[in-house]
């Protein structure tokens, strides 16, 4: 099932998406470090499509089905333990 988003807001911790099927995801913003550095003006930018949400000057796209499987930023990926 594809699910969008309706709506983004967020408080001073988190991101809350809503859902099209009525549920609402709170993700940390620890999860996206262009979103914690963010300005409020630069975070409400957001472009909300089928596939997920976009902020064009922050570079950052994010996609629900990721969200729904609980992945932060994956543009840095960090080292594993052995």
């Amino acid at each position: 099932m594809n699910t969008s988003a309706t709506a983004v807001r967020f408080d001073d911790n988190s991101m809350w998406v809503d859902l099209a099927d009525g549920r609402i995801l709170a993700v940390p913003l620890a999860w996206f470090p262009r979103l914690v550095h963010a300005s409020v003006e630069q975070r409400a930018a957001v472009e909300i499509s089928h596939m997920g949400l976009h902020w064009d000057a922050l570079d950052e796209d994010i996609s629900v089905a990721g969200l729904l499987a609980g992945v932060g930023d994956m543009s840095r990926q960090l080292p594993r333990a052995a």
